[in-house]
């Protein structure tokens, strides 16, 4: 486990992350594709549902920090148990700002929540955002009075026996797997997952694709409305190659628009 001195290698400056954390998952999605080597219809985002509980919140930048969890199984407290304070300590060693991954084993099946308000409080306070698991929470309103945002697959109403059993570890959770440092992109559409080598590019492909589209296509569906059709097709069919043209200059050619 590593000491409580913070580590912190990331490249993205705490303004980049609050940056980030001003648009919206897809236009950080938009931007991310047209400088991955990623497979971008496949790769990155969250392949199954998930539920964004905190959709007020907007959306939320930061690092993983990963946990596996099974309140289901009464053994894992009696096998270890100083597992929270090691745990906690682990979380506290890394620089924020986290977003903390939780991978329930019990699934489909829900015995307990691993969050509410204790633990959104606690984990608030060691520099984490928000979560994202494949299991459940509770203490709805509680967490959201915290400013935790949770992005998981449904509530519950109790506990039952959940404790750490492994962290810092590759978890997946909702299809996609999350390994602990890496960059995520969450709100109400689902998340991302950034590639390290992606990371310090991310911001200006989004805010350059944003612009595109409004100088682009957006813009012209908003001016054609009255025209006649043929000319109001031939104005966006024109925005469009102005769009790919634009991004095709920008990324060398690589655009996946």
């Amino acid at each position: 486990m590593k000491d409580m001195e913070q580590t912190n290698d990331y490249p993205l400056s705490a303004a980049d992350l609050l940056e980030l954390g001003r648009w919206n998952t897809p236009t950080i999605y938009n931007g991310w594709e047209q400088i991955t080597k990623s497979d971008a219809s496949r790769d990155g985002f969250n392949r199954q549902e998930c539920r964004d509980f905190m959709p007020e919140m907007g959306p939320v930048a930061g690092y993983a920090v990963t946990v596996v969890i099974e309140p289901g199984n009464k053994e894992h407290p009696r096998q270890n148990p100083g597992a929270w304070s090691e745990y906690r300590r682990y979380v506290a060693s890394i620089a924020g700002p986290k977003i903390v991954v939780v991978q329930d084993l019990d699934k489909p099946e829900t015995f307990g929540s691993f969050w509410g308000e204790v633990n959104s409080s606690i984990h608030k306070a060691l520099g984490c955002v928000g979560t994202i698991t494949d299991g459940a929470i509770r203490d709805l309103d509680e967490m959201r009075a915290v400013g935790y945002k949770a992005i998981a697959r449904r509530l519950c109403v109790g506990h039952a026996y959940t404790h750490p059993i492994r962290w810092d570890c590759p978890v997946e959770v909702f299809g996609r797997s999350v390994n602990p440092g890496q960059l995520i992109h969450a709100d109400k559409h689902g998340f991302l997952v950034i590639p390290k080598a992606d990371e310090a590019a991310l911001l200006d492909a989004a805010r350059f694709m944003d612009s595109n589209e409004c100088r682009t296509m957006i813009s012209a569906a908003r001016q054609v409305a009255g025209m006649p059709t043929e000319e109001l097709l031939a104005a966006i069919d024109k925005a469009c190659d102005e769009f790919l043209k634009r991004a095709r200059g920008r990324f060398g050619g690589k655009g996946q628009s």
